[in-house]
């Protein structure tokens, strides 16, 4: 039989008092709950802890040999139940996120400063990176929670919906369609387009809308593409063209100066949520960050 906490904790109180009555007093249990357990531990280990010096107990050799590392094992598991107990507590840990810049640049600060100031203790990794790049970042583990447009193939993932998002135009604020109250997708094909890099998520919407809204298979005259919608917005605003994208984006593009007109025909709507691993559970700061998140009215 394996010695248990509440052994160790019985025999380190009498090595220190030598007294059962003031062991019993310390750990607020009876003199025969910490008899039974010290006999119990001496049977465990196989030999005696103690032996009577008058009224007093003593410790044996063995006993006195034990009783450093008897204190070293409590503190050690004391140590590890108070570390886990802030964790629940939210007085230390790590969550590590990964988000959309989009999302990362224009929306994420504000819950994270909500999440800060609720618990000031949890220090926050945060990877702003590409949609693929988040998806992956989860499914691998790097990051606990992953900010997203909603991935056409969950996989392993789930995911839980935040925002809904439409596409909007970007224009320079001079542009013929900036008074426009909305723009139509074939509005845009006679004009150098500035489209994000192939194989993006968001160039696969945008090229499906463009076929959608474009008779016998026209395409936007492509100028050139980037990686980052913040270098697409900085673009449009030295004139080189105009663009589509998220409207996540409206505030950091108007911030540039340009004119953000909603996209019709089609109406390209998408979800933006959290991603998480579909097995398993989330640490406490996850939760904690997943409920600021679900409870904000994440404008768009």
């Amino acid at each position: 039989m394996s010695a248990t906490i509440k052994q160790l904790r019985a025999f380190v109180a009498v090595a220190r008092t030598r007294s059962l009555a003031e062991a019993s007093a310390q750990l607020h249990v009876s003199q025969p709950a910490i008899s039974i357990a010290i006999r119990s531990l001496e049977e465990s280990l196989g030999g005696a802890l103690f032996s009577r010096d008058g009224r007093q107990l003593a410790l044996t050799p063995e006993g006195s040999q034990f009783v450093e590392r008897a204190q070293q094992l409590l503190h050690n598991w004391d140590s590890t139940l108070d570390a886990v107990q802030q964790r629940f507590r939210l007085e230390q840990g790590q969550l590590a996120i990964a988000a959309i810049p989009a999302f990362a640049l224009n929306q994420l600060p504000r819950l994270l400063e909500t999440f800060h100031r609720q618990h000031p203790d949890i220090n926050i990794v945060l990877e702003d990176i590409v949609m693929e790049r988040v998806v992956s970042a989860v499914q691998e583990g790097r990051a606990e929670l992953g900010v997203s447009f909603r991935p056409d193939d969950l996989g392993n993932l789930a995911f839980t919906p935040i925002a809904s998002d439409r596409f909007i135009a970007v224009l320079p604020s001079g542009h013929r369609h900036a008074r426009r109250k909305s723009v139509q997708w074939r509005d845009l094909v006679d004009e150098p387009f500035i489209a994000m890099n192939r194989g993006s998520a968001v160039r696969r919407w945008t090229d499906s809308a463009f076929e959608q809204s474009l008779p016998g298979g026209q395409s936007p005259r492509l100028l050139c593409e980037a990686n980052q919608l913040s270098t697409i917005g900085r673009l449009v605003q030295s004139g080189l063209g105009l663009s589509a994208m998220p409207s996540l984006c409206e505030d950091q593009m108007r911030s540039y100066g340009l004119a953000c007109k909603p996209l019709e025909a089609p109406v390209l709507e998408h979800q933006v949520g959290i991603l998480t691993r579909a097995t398993g559970t989330l640490s406490a700061a996850a939760e904690a960050f997943l409920a600021i998140a679900t409870s904000h009215n994440t404008p768009t």
